[in-house]
């Protein structure tokens, strides 16, 4: 069962996105098209679903990274944004995905006009995001469940590639699975904090590499499991 929003909520939520939009333009976020994306989508719908209301509902419209199941987290909305900023996305460019989670992050992509292949490892998260995300009407969206490692070969080449879980490392699978020209942004780092690393394929050989700023990921583990 999905919950189901009165009219007065809905009305109070559209302010609380509109609050949200205003303090990440303060932070820093100026691409239109994220902002445009954040203001629409319900983040609050993105938790649990199971108690006919959302358990974290007053904290949906918060700049906090929220637990959502299966030891995994709704990333901050900055956090998203920022990500999301950061790839330069252009309408029907082709994303890869790398962490499905609940599937906020896929809206984003979604609605900035991306073709999503996104993979979950968590089957559970998996089994229940890839019921949710056509419901709320992202029905284009291509979902897997398998390890984030390997990437999607059989659907590469990719534009652009997001990680949304810390790695010890960058996975040379996605390396490869990237086109000349494309950009992935992964948080690497196996302490508390990751460093948010940039890459541009230059070549088939050769990235452009940036760091910018230190954040706060789950684990990006590899292989499946049940």
């Amino acid at each position: 069962m999905f919950y189901q929003v009165s009219k007065e909520d809905e009305y109070l939520f559209r302010g609380k996105r509109k609050r949200l939009v205003e303090q990440l333009r303060t932070k820093g976020i100026c691409n239109k098209a994220v902002l445009d994306a954040i203001e629409k989508i319900p983040r609050h719908l993105f938790f649990d679903q199971t108690t006919g209301r959302p358990a974290l509902l007053d904290h949906a419209y918060s700049d906090k990274a929220l637990p959502i199941g299966a030891g995994q987290t709704i990333s901050h909305p900055f956090t998203v944004a920022f990500q999301t900023e950061k790839l330069e996305l252009l309408r029907g460019q082709k994303v890869l995905e790398i962490g499905t989670g609940c599937g906020y992050q896929t809206a984003v992509l979604v609605e900035m006009g991306a073709k999503v292949f996104s993979i979950e490892r968590q089957k559970t998260l998996y089994d229940k995001t890839k019921l949710f995300l056509p419901f709320i009407g992202y029905k284009s969206v291509r979902l897997f469940y398998g390890d984030g490692y390997k990437g999607l070969s059989q659907h590469a080449p990719f534009d652009k590639i997001i990680v949304t879980a810390g790695a010890p490392y960058i996975p040379n699978d996605l390396l490869i699975q990237l086109k000349v020209g494309g950009i992935i942004i992964i948080p690497i780092g196996e302490g508390e904090e990751q460093e948010m690393n940039i890459l541009k394929k230059v070549s088939t050989q050769e990235f452009e590499k940036q760091i910018i700023g230190k954040f706060k990921f789950v684990p990006m583990l590899q292989n499946k499991t049940k």
